[in-house]
């Protein structure tokens, strides 16, 4: 296996007993360890409504991240534009760049539309069938996503974060602009130019986030950016999902090869029984998340174990916790190196939740020390591992009118 960088995807968790500001401050905390430890990104997610998280706004949380820390790259895991304009963005992660040059990943997702793994896969991107990956890798049934955009929570969700009457704009074109915006070529339907300040010219690298072989894959693929596809979120399309990317790809200004960023839940401990001890809320915390609730403040052991558990609810949560890779240091480390022969992965993101802060920031030690013992080095960024292609022209980033 070549080298396969780690990075890790932080969705600021709050546990049960603590505070938003609790979470904050470990998440800064790990942040630095993980820059310690050699990991090659750190980055943040966002998500809204959920009393047991507390990353609601990337950009602010990589600001306060970036003061922190010195080398590792930071990013967005992902902004979610459907309810926010290309110009903002920029701007926002524009600033950032301002005083923390070149260390940036602007992840971006759709949000808004189709809910993870749902939606029509790409050119030959066929969906996969439940069972193994022809190396082993479990690919679990489909989970369906429908009965969350019907939530009322959902909708006051949506209500609230678009401006009345508002419409997201159209994916790839939102996309478009924020290329445009950030290389200064951008030029409206009437031929006027708008130059973001800060923004445009910022050294940021631009990554697509998708679940499915379907718009996300398509626009990564056919503007020729990095794509991250995630196994913790929708297992059962992980393949799809970077087969349509790769299917999509034309080589362009940023990338001369796809490049595939692939997520997993991890947890590692000394040993196999500690590190599933240390697991057990996690059932109890996705089950929370499958039923529309919103991310329930993260549990202890006990308080997961004292839920009663229905047939229904197993059901709801078995896809995530069947793909959840629990164990040793060499236990993990084979079933991450599996995802990534079956996926055929450039590098690894690793999400791990665990009620305490201090089991959590030894799960990422371990892995990251039999990871190097495994002959991985530490983490080569996304670009220094892609070769570059042609320098940028206008005709490449500018938005079609």
């Amino acid at each position: 296996m070549t080298d396969i960088p780690l990075g890790i995807l932080d969705l600021v968790p709050i546990s049960s007993g603590s505070t938003a500001a609790d979470a904050l401050h470990h998440s800064i905390d790990l942040a630095r360890q993980a820059e310690r430890l050699g990991y090659a990104r750190y980055w943040f997610a966002e998500h809204h409504l959920n009393p047991g998280v507390a990353g609601t706004s990337p950009a602010v949380v990589l600001a306060l991240t970036a003061a922190a820390t010195t080398t590792i790259r930071l990013g967005s895991g992902a902004v979610q534009l459907g309810h926010r304009t290309a110009l903002s963005t920029v701007e926002e992660f524009g600033l950032i760049d301002a005083l923390h040059p070149g260390r940036l990943d602007l992840g971006l997702g759709r949000s808004g539309g189709r809910p993870p793994g749902e939606g029509a896969t790409g050119q030959g991107a066929t969906p996969a069938a439940a069972g193994r990956a022809p190396n082993g890798l479990l690919i679990p049934p489909r989970f369906s996503f429908a009965h969350l955009l019907a939530s009322p929570r959902v909708a006051l969700q949506r209500k609230l974060l678009l401006l009345p009457n508002a419409e997201s704009q159209d994916y790839a074109q939102q996309i478009d602009d924020i290329l445009a915006l950030l290389a200064g070529t951008y030029r409206s339907a009437d031929g006027l130019e708008a130059h973001a300040v800060p923004g445009e010219g910022a050294d940021v690298d631009v990554w697509i986030l998708g679940s499915s072989g379907g718009t996300s894959a398509e626009v990564a693929g056919a503007r020729g950016l990095r794509f991250a596809a995630n196994y913790h979120v929708s297992p059962a399309t992980v393949l799809e999902a970077v087969d349509g990317y790769r299917s999509f790809f034309k080589p362009s200004a940023f990338l001369d090869r796809p490049y595939v960023s692939v997520s997993a839940d991890v947890l590692v401990a000394e040993d196999d029984a500690t590190a599933r001890e240390l697991a057990t809320g996690y059932d109890l915390w996705v089950r929370s998340i499958r039923t529309a609730e919103g991310a329930i403040e993260y549990p202890t052991p006990d308080q997961a174990r004292a839920h009663p558990w229905s047939d229904e609810d197993r059901a709801l949560v078995r896809d995530r916790v069947d793909t959840r890779f629990v164990g040793s240091p060499g236990r993990v480390a084979d079933r991450l190196e599996q995802l990534q022969e079956a996926t055929e992965a450039d590098e690894l993101l690793i999400t791990t939740i665990t009620h305490g802060h201090a089991d959590r920031v030894r799960s990422y030690e371990l892995l990251a020390e039999e990871w190097r013992r495994r002959g991985h080095t530490s983490g080569t960024p996304a670009r220094e591992a892609a070769t570059p292609g042609p320098a940028p022209s206008e005709a490449a980033v500018t938005p079609a009118r």
